[in-house]
């Protein structure tokens, strides 16, 4: 009974009515500066995701397939190689990636003590006409003897200072920082697929202007011929001057036109060199016969697989979520704030008695402090987490959406190109019979054929030659947009083997180790298993926003099709207008179908340096 009387006299003394007072006024700060926070706005509802492509599902994925497997062109993957190593803008999306991880690093500190080590020195000389200068005057220190005037005064002291996370407010800002980290990531992943298709875009473009010079030769040495036929018959006075002029005038508009291409060509080529991080230089390309180059398949799977395999839309994701989080950082702010503050150390007027025990100092205070009036910036700043977070999920939605329109129009655009330079054959086909007939009737001196017919039938062949190779190219344009709209480019290889695996430094953090905050049941409103709408991440834990619709990916079965057999860009060896000719013998091989199977280096550049690809070695 003795024992528990100091302890009921305990917890009725002062000590026990300060703690009930502190509880207390922590409860009514919390309360008042809560009281007062205002309600937030909710995203609206997303387009629905559609469970097809326009009516297309496929087993398979194009995004899935490596780069060396889907172009399979050594001397453009030499190119991708050389890109992803020196490009400018990759190394500056890099270094957006380090500056993100060094945010991360500032986070983390943030919410541990803060601890510091000083030392200080001065003087002072106090009035004696003041109360405390008065009493200085008889004061003595320990040892004996008068205090110096003026009064020296030296020290050395350590400092901690550690803000108490009640509201995880700090390790809230640090998980947005990690989730920014992650964007960074994604977006620098992104890039990289937009870096290999515009490389191979251009490549491809190179190989157009290539074909282009070589029809543009072929049809001046035609009409040369021509010219020469003409000149023979009015020297003969079976012609006039008239024949004469009119080729000539054909002749060097298309010579004329033949210096802009190879412009055009010089300037393809030094944006590739671009690209790829060097000075203007020639570049090579394989010498196969552009007009044959094809895509066998194109898969394009499901359109839930867009959210895994673009990563524009994982970026989307993650700005999602650290906005979320910085919404919570900005709530906390309307409460307590608990901090600590402590030090220790000596302090003396003269040096030699620094050390000495009596010399010790030593402070330890606590502080809550909350808003109470006047908490406009505050409020301004929760609105604006706010706003931030709608444009976030806005964002991503638009994101999903024009990903989803990219592979749309990619797709369709691959099909009708591909039907229309069939047809673009055929009309040249037909176009370079009438110039062969034409010429030989021509030459022949035939009454029934006029040189205005030589002329017209070697001008709309051109045309045409020139609109079949702008036809090809957007094919296949639209062949690498359909890839990297898919989410390809970022495997080099099938196998599994990224770029990063062989060229990037490793990452501070993996982006699967900074998991998604979950979604707060009862902030949202699940929709329907019918009424899915287009997918939004989860917000974190406690979101402190209006009931927000989630947009859930829907669940596709993908229709029973066969594999497909080849989806690298190959030279197509079946087809309907190529039915009478020869069909290529192996990939990146020429055919001989327009013009002589060597490849034509165009004039005037030295033989171009092969880049050793490391990546195959």
């Amino acid at each position: 009974m003795s024992r528990n009387k100091p302890s009921k006299r305990f917890m009725r003394g002062p000590a026990f009515h300060s703690l009930v007072a502190g509880a207390v006024a922590c409860v009514m700060l919390s309360a008042l500066s809560g009281c007062a926070i205002p309600q937030l706005c909710c995203a609206k509802r997303g387009a629905p995701l559609p469970e097809d492509f326009v009516g297309t599902t496929t087993a398979e994925n194009s995004a899935q397939i490596g780069i060396e497997e889907f172009f399979d062109d050594q001397t453009l993957t030499q190119l991708m190689a050389q890109g992803l190593q020196a490009n400018q803008e990759l190394r500056i999306r890099n270094q957006e990636i380090r500056i993100a991880s060094n945010e991360i690093m500032a986070r983390r500190g943030a919410y541990l003590p803060f601890v510091s080590v000083g030392a200080r020195g001065g003087m002072e000389r106090t009035s004696k006409f003041t109360p405390l200068g008065a009493a200085e005057e008889q004061l003595t220190y320990p040892v004996g003897g008068k205090f110096p005037d003026p009064l020296p005064n030296v020290g050395l002291t350590a400092n901690l200072f550690w803000r108490i996370d009640i509201w995880r407010e700090l390790r809230n800002a640090r998980d947005a920082a990690m989730q920014r980290y992650v964007e960074a990531v994604e977006v620098r992943n992104y890039y990289v697929t937009q870096l290999v298709a515009e490389i191979a875009e251009k490549y491809y473009e190179l190989a157009a202007l290539d074909k282009r010079l070589v029809y543009l030769n072929q049809t001046i040495e035609i009409q040369k011929q021509s010219l020469e036929v003409a000149k023979a018959q009015k020297e003969a006075a079976r012609g006039t001057e008239l024949p004469v002029q009119r080729f000539l005038a054909e002749v060097r508009k298309n010579e004329s036109q033949l210096l802009i291409v190879r412009q055009q060509i010089i300037e393809t080529e030094n944006r590739i060199n671009f690209l790829v991080g060097r000075f203007p230089q020639p570049v090579e390309r394989t010498g196969w016969d552009f007009v044959t180059l094809d895509s066998q398949v194109l898969a394009v799977g499901v359109p839930a697989q867009l959210l895994s395999n673009r990563r524009d839309i994982r970026a989307a994701e993650r700005e999602i979520a650290a906005s979320g989080l910085d919404v919570l950082v900005a709530r906390a702010r309307f409460y307590p704030r608990f901090d600590i503050s402590a030090g220790i150390g000596y302090e003396a007027f003269n040096p030699r008695y620094l050390f000495d025990p009596g010399a010790f100092i030593a402070n330890a205070a606590g502080e809550l402090v909350a808003p109470l009036i006047n908490k406009a910036a505050i409020r301004a700043d929760y609105l604006n987490a706010n706003a931030r977070q709608l444009q976030a999920i806005y964002d991503y939605q638009r994101t999903v959406l024009n990903a989803y329109t990219e592979v749309v129009n990619s797709m369709t655009k691959v099909e009708n190109y591909r039907r229309s330079v069939q047809v673009k054959q055929g009309q040249v086909a037909a176009l370079e019979q009438s110039v062969s007939v034409a010429s030989d009737l021509f030459n022949n001196a035939r009454p029934e054929v006029e040189y205005m017919d030589v002329l017209f039938a070697q001008r709309d062949l051109l045309e045409a030659r020139t609109d079949l190779i702008e036809t090809k190219q957007q094919q296949l344009s639209a062949i690498v947009s359909a890839y990297q709209a898919l989410g390809g480019g970022y495997l080099w290889s099938t196998t599994g083997l990224t770029w990063l695996d062989v060229y990037c430094e490793p990452l501070l953090i993996q982006p699967d180790e900074v998991i998604m905050p979950p979604m707060p049941e009862d902030a949202i409103e699940l929709p329907e298993p019918a009424q899915a709408d287009m997918p939004m991440p989860p917000m974190p834990p406690g979101q402190p926003m209006a009931p927000v619709a989630p947009m859930a990916a829907p669940m596709v079965e993908p229709m029973p099709v066969a594999p497909p057999v080849d989806m690298s860009l190959q030279p197509a060896s079946v087809d309907p207008i190529w039915s009478q000719n020869p069909p290529p013998a192996a990939p990146n091989q020429p055919v001989g179908y327009f013009q002589p199977a060597a490849y034509q280096q165009p004039a005037g550049y030295p033989q171009p340096v092969v880049i050793e690809n490391p990546l195959r070695y």
